[in-house]
């Protein structure tokens, strides 16, 4: 079994297929030091606790995580906090920054024999109809190389050898919401006990807090605005304004330690199996941060991957890899819904459903009024409250 990519599912799926006796092989085109420092999500679901603890792999989680349940919303009409932690399904988020998960997962897949070829950038995957498919890599001492196995796993992202190689008869359904956001991560204490979403004129910001000295940030920005084009002292200003700080109260102002651009696209490749070649992870679909699914979205695929393929390997029920796409498709749609609903939330400038794919999929759609609607329907309406809750932190 080859696996491309040392993400959440890559190595999630390692962990997973070592232990249950599959011989495997985690490749990935970074070094070691990139892989357990890359930034990323930092908000990880209940169900994402619950799989992770299944497994004996939440140990760092629940030594330096720390549970979260309230949402503020602000606008200039006032504002409201939701403690979706008490409301739905009372479950409540786990902050934790995927780079230290990552690098758990990591630590305890090298710590139990794991294999993984780190430098090692897999090219394209050949014969993935096949029994016996192939991935050509580039080595990390240059050379050309390559593997073979049963089966590849592409848990490498949307713009990874997996996704390159697809065969006919995948369909990527595409979508561009037509929102961007300038990602923001300070070395500054958070100025909010919840997670802040403020609609403004001006555009969204948002406050997620990391750490107790590091805080992620968001500022809806122009398409094609360029990471650097504000200073640190522009970039808080703006901020404050967004986040109506005037009002509220002053940010606890920081350095500045990663920016970067978003821009808001959602896709899903169908089916996610494709003869031999499985997809996981960003690699099967792509989600907006609005509604902070992607690493938990992850995690759940790497799972139902694994059980599949080690009922195929292990226990000789190749029907379970049949199943795989439709359940795991299942709930990349349930995320998918809610994540659009939260961008026409919250941005005044998103693109409308149109003729799409996901439009279907739009259970409450929202024009800019019924944005405002929702809003309050959000503040007053317990049935509404639950029901977001449900999804928010659901995947």
């Amino acid at each position: 079994m080859v696996i491309l990519g040392a993400g959440p599912a890559g190595l999630l799926l390692g962990n997973l297929l070592h232990r249950n006796g599959v011989d495997c092989v985690v490749l990935e085109r970074a070094d070691r030091t990139r892989v357990e420092t890359r930034a990323r999500a930092g908000f990880l679901a209940a169900n994402t606790v619950r799989i992770l603890d299944r497994h004996g792999l939440a140990g760092g989680l629940h030594r330096h995580g720390r549970p979260h349940g309230v949402c503020e919303f602000r606008t200039a009409g006032g504002r409201f906090r939701l403690d979706y932690g008490s409301l739905g399904r009372g479950e409540r988020h786990t902050v934790y920054p995927q780079q230290d998960l990552v690098t758990d997962l990591l630590t305890h897949y090298l710590g139990a024999g794991g294999r993984i070829g780190f430098e090692t950038e897999a090219l394209a995957v050949h014969d993935a109809g096949t029994t016996r498919p192939s991935v050509a890599v580039r080595e990390a001492d240059g050379r050309p190389g390559e593997w073979r196995a049963r089966y590849v796993a592409g848990c490498d992202g949307r713009h990874g050898a997996a996704r390159r190689s697809l065969p006919r008869g995948a369909v990527r359904h595409h979508r561009d919401h037509g929102v961007s956001w300038l990602g923001l991560l300070a070395e500054a204490p958070p100025s909010l006990d919840a997670v802040g979403y403020a609609v403004h004129e001006r555009g969204f910001a948002g406050h997620m807090a990391r750490t107790p000295e590091v805080t992620r940030y968001y500022l809806e920005c122009e398409r094609g605005t360029a990471a650097g084009a504000r200073s640190d002292e522009q970039i808080w200003d703006e901020l404050e304004t967004r986040l109506y700080a005037a009002e509220y109260g002053a940010l606890t102002r920081g350095r500045i330690l990663h920016r970067g651009v978003v821009d808001f696209e959602s896709d899903v490749i169908e089916p996610l199996r494709h003869g031999s070649l499985l997809l996981a992870g960003d690699a099967a679909s792509l989600i907006s941060p609005a509604a902070a699914k992607g690493a938990n979205l992850a995690v759940l695929e790497a799972e139902l991957l694994a059980q599949a393929l080690t009922a195929d390997l292990v226990h000789g029920d190749p029907g379970a890899l049949e199943r795989y796409s439709e359940r795991a498709l299942a709930h990349i749609r349930r995320a998918q819904r809610f994540s659009h609903w939260m961008i026409r939330l919250l941005h005044r400038t998103a693109a409308p459903g149109g003729e799409s794919f996901f439009h279907e999929f739009l259970r409450y759609p929202l024009d800019e009024s019924a944005a405002d609607e929702a809003l309050e329907a959000l503040r007053t309406s317990r049935t509404r409250q639950d029901w977001f809750a449900t999804y928010y932190v659901g995947v």
